[in-house]
Order: C-alpha cells, then sequence, then structure tokens
C-alpha cells in the first residue's frame, strides 16, 4: 500500500527584509511517521515550524496537510484542520491547573453560546463535564492525571512537558509538531519521552514533527531526517546517513559517535 503524505513543504522561501531565513526548503513526511527536522541554532528550524502553523506566512512557496493547501489561512483554522505544535520555551498558564492547561485544547470542539457560557445554562455544563471527561482520559494516558488538580508550573519540567503534549492531543491532531520537546530533561525523563511519541505513534497513526537537537534521540525515533543550515537544505534522507555524512558532521553535530 502506498504511503499517505500528511505534510508536503513545497521550495518555501521566509525573508525577513535582506534575510532569508528559509531558502528553498521542501520535504513530505507520511503518515504515522516520525521525522526530524535538525541543524544548528539560526538553521530556521523554527521558522519553518512558524510557516508550517501559520503564524508567519511564507515569501513564497506552499505548504499542505494532506490535500489541503494551509498557506495563508489563519494559525486557529490551521489548528481545526489537524495541526498542534509544542514550543521550545515551555508555555503553560501558570495560574492554571493541569487539568485547566488540558481544557484549553477543547475550545473548539465545545459547542455552546456566549450566553450559555456567561450563565451557566443550556448545553454549558454537559459540555463542560464531556471535556473534562475527555482531558482526564488524556492525562491518564500520558500518565499525568495524579497532578491534574495541581498548577502546571509546580510539576517538574519533565512532567510539564507532557502537559504540553496532553493540551496538544486535546485538538486531536493528525500532526504534531514537537520543538526541542527533550531539551532540559534527564536520561530518564528522555527515555520515557521517547516511549511516549512511539506510543501515541502507534495507537493514534499520529504523524510527528520533531526538531531536535540531541541526535541519540532524534536516532532513536526518527527514521528520516531534514538537516537546515543557515535556511537552506543540507541534507534530507535516512537519520544513519545523515550522521555519517561529512557535510552534516561539519556544519553540525561534530566527531561523535551516535550509532
Amino acid at each position: 500500500m502506498e504511503n499517505k503524505t500528511v505534510l508536503n513543504v513545497d521550495n518555501i522561501v521566509m525573508q525577513f527584509g535582506g534575510l532569508r531565513a528559509i531558502d528553498g526548503v521542501s520535504f513530505s513526511i507520511n503518515e504515522a511517521e516520525i521525522f526530524g527536522l535538525i541543524g544548528p541554532n539560526g538553521a530556521g528550524k523554527t521558522t519553518m515550524f512558524n510557516v508550517i502553523t501559520s503564524n508567519y506566512k511564507p515569501t513564497s512557496g506552499c505548504v499542505s496537510l494532506g490535500d489541503i493547501t494551509i498557506t495563508g489561512l489563519k494559525p486557529n483554522v490551521v489548528v481545526n484542520k489537524g495541526i498542534a505544535r509544542t514550543f521550545q520555551n515551555i508555555r503553560l498558564f501558570g495560574s492554571m491547573t493541569v487539568l485547566e492547561n488540558v481544557l484549553i485544547g477543547f475550545d473548539r470542539a465545545i459547542h455552546y453560546s456566549f450566553l450559555e457560557a456567561a450563565l451557566h445554562v443550556g448545553r454549558f455544563f454537559s459540555a463542560e463535564r464531556k471535556a473534562k471527561e475527555e482531558a482526564m482520559k488524556i492525562l491518564e494516558y500520558i500518565g499525568i492525571a495524579q497532578h491534574a488538580n495541581a498548577l502546571a508550573t509546580n510539576l517538574s519540567y519533565g512532567n510539564q512537558r507532557k502537559v504540553e503534549i496532553a493540551r496538544a492531543l486535546a485538538t486531536s491532531p493528525s500532526l504534531l509538531l514537537l520543538d526541542e520537546p527533550a531539551a532540559g530533561m534527564n536520561p530518564k525523563e528522555t527515555s520515557e519521552l521517547a516511549q511516549l511519541i512511539f506510543k501515541m505513534r502507534d495507537d493514534f497513526k499520529l504523524t510527528v514533527l520533531l526538531i531536535e537537537h540531541d541526535m541519540s534521540f532524534v536516532n532513536t525515533l526518527c527514521e528520516r531526517v531534514m538537516v537546515l543550515d543557515y535556511g537552506k537544505p543540507l541534507f534530507s534522507g535516512k537519520t544513519q546517513d545523515a550522521i555519517n555524512d561529512k557535510t552534516v558532521i561539519a556544519a553540525y553535530l561534530g566527531d561523535i559517535d551516535y550509532a
């Protein structure tokens, strides 16, 4: 059976004044694939995430999710189409509990009017109850249900990352973008995160696009990678081939054995 393409990035250019942060980058990702976007600091990786999620409109080129062109759509519309992301710097609402942070991900799926919400009448209670039930299921799946009523920012760093992932799952994505999810984690947390990503991929046929500097983590998760250098494509192919590619080593990896 032919692999189904979930994301197609076609010749993207992103220019800020005289700086080309992305310069002619193309790649595609198949359903249930974990794909790595790697490169040194300043290579344009997060800029590419911002283009894919429509936080930036590219100077030229096209991004498609399945058969739908999403270039130029509003970011909230892109989320509704099936793309969710986490951030390099954790973005949780510090004054909210873990459960409340995850409930934010259900906003688009909760159907009641502003008046019903303000007066707590009509569909409000049933919709909120159902959202809380679904949010708790996600927290149980992620393995942090015991922290549901704790302030999100009181959790360990690794568990805060899991809250971000839980919130992203609440949007029912087909494509999940993870921006350096293992940054700041200890080896045990990194191993647990890798297993969680594999589990989500297998259980939900979830496609994952990953930015990460930890190459052992990338090598564990990703069969294929795209390497960027100063916004330009340097390498595209199997992760093991990237690790052994002299141009990639010179640009980014250094003389380290990650096998």
